[in-house]
């Protein structure tokens, strides 16, 4: 029987109502066997996601303070949802056990996990279908890395007289048993985990939103939305600050070619966006698949006449770089000169003592920096081979009067970036899409 493993955000999640819609989802299709759900996410805009009460519950614990408030208020919601569900889980127990390990001093990644254990204890009572924990087969080393193979072989035996099951996300063990969670948001991980396990035909991810859109629709009114993208596409636009999914979903499944489906729990019968293997057919040549950008970079120019000469020099200029441990995003260059773009979050205050150090170790004739600059990435497999886009993007900005600070264009042809003033982004973006729309 072909398998489709579906996830279900927080939003997804949030209370009772929301339970019934994830529901007649699931029975809607019989292949949807294996559903991983988040926890509780925001029911309005004054509320608190259940994972970040969990953590301030942890912050008040680890420093020896009372934290029976913030408990009540997971508390209160998670017997409500199982109150509006009409289910018998004994859920007062469950959370008073929870509520004396964190008082006995338990991690904060447990603590940071039990949104996801709860929602899936009450998720596959109100489903008849199985819990399986993940701390029993999602697997990390002892540097906090996933091991996939090993995971992936658990994972199997775990369900091999298995029909249907829940399984929380975000979390899974380290080899001593204790939690260890992904990233915020990694409940989308464990869902292409369990969907590449198990060979699983499509991998659904659900969430408040239908799909991608071609921008960020708090710039650009009413974006068109992206109904086809590429792993590499997604991969471009997530890091570039497009929301939905986790950047890091992608790789359980990248070898495998597993699509996934980006769906909303609230519209179900939207199309959503279908994010395909690399290899599949372009059905939109010539055009861009999105835009996404950042704020708040800093660039700092080295120039030294005859540099491409000297062997060692980007050597000495990186090594400068990671040994302040400053992540270097791009490095565009000119035959006597070379731009490092670093974020200005992960730069701090180190400017200063940065540009010293490439002075004395790099000895370059000049060094300049600019610290108010955006990145914005034009992204489209539709670009591969197509005259004229880089001309539209350029003069699209020239129009709006927005100065280019910086062009990098990456040799796969997927990618366009510019680099322009932070005051200019919103307009930059906005001018950008309309020449493609």
């Amino acid at each position: 029987m072909e398998i489709i493993v579906s996830k279900f955000g927080g939003s997804s999640l949030a209370d009772a109502r929301q339970f019934k819609k994830v529901k007649e989802i699931i029975d809607q299709d019989p292949r949807r066997k294996f559903i991983i759900p988040s926890a509780p996410g925001k029911r309005h805009g004054r509320d608190h996601k259940i994972t970040d009460l969990f953590y301030m519950c942890y912050q008040l614990a680890s420093h020896g303070l009372n934290f029976d408030e913030v408990f009540n208020i997971i508390r209160e919601r998670f017997l409500s949802i199982c109150q509006g569900l009409k289910i018998d889980l004994n859920m007062d127990n469950i959370l008073e056990e929870i509520k004396a390990k964190i008082e006995k001093g338990s991690s904060k990644d447990y603590c940071g996990s039990r949104g996801e254990y709860l929602n899936g204890l009450i998720l596959s009572k109100y489903l008849n279908f199985h819990f399986l924990d993940p701390k029993d087969f999602i697997l990390f080393t002892d540097n906090g890395e996933l091991d996939q193979k090993a995971t992936e072989h658990r994972l199997r035996e775990r369900v091999k007289n298995i029909d249907r099951a829940v399984i929380p996300g975000f979390y899974g063990a380290r080899k001593d048993g204790q939690i260890k969670t992904f990233s915020r948001g990694g409940s989308d991980v464990t869902g292409s985990i369990v969907a590449n396990g198990l060979g699983a035909i499509l991998y659904e991810n659900w969430t408040d939103v239908s799909g991608f859109l071609m921008a960020d629709p708090n710039i650009v009114k009413e974006p068109n939305p992206i109904e086809e993208i590429s792993y590499k596409e997604l991969r471009e636009l997530s890091y570039m600050g497009a929301p939905v999914l986790h950047e890091e979903a992608l790789f359980p499944i990248k070898n495998s070619g597993i699509p996934i489906n980006i769906k909303n729990t609230n519209a179900p019968k939207e199309p959503g966006t279908m994010i395909l293997d690399d290899e599949s057919t372009i059905s939109y040549p010539g055009t861009i698949t999105g835009i996404a950008g950042k704020k708040d970079f800093t660039a700092i120019t080295v120039e030294k006449t005859l540099m491409s000469r000297d062997k060692g020099f980007l050597r000495k200029l990186i090594s400068v770089m990671e040994t302040n441990n400053i992540f270097i995003e791009h490095m565009p260059s000119s035959i006597d000169s070379i731009s490092l773009i670093v974020s200005n979050a992960k730069l701090g205050a180190n400017l200063q003592k940065i540009i010293e150090e490439i002075r004395i170790y790099c000895n370059p004739d000049n060094i300049v920096h600019y610290n108010n600059m955006a990145l914005i990435a034009v992204v489209g497999r539709g670009m591969i081979r197509t005259k004229g886009i880089s001309a539209k993007v350029f003069t699209a900005l020239a129009e709006a009067g927005i100065n280019i600070r910086m062009i990098t264009q990456g040799s796969s042809e997927l990618n366009i970036i510019v680099g322009v003033d932070n005051s200019d982004f919103e307009k930059a973006i906005r001018a950008i899409y309309k020449v493609f729309n």
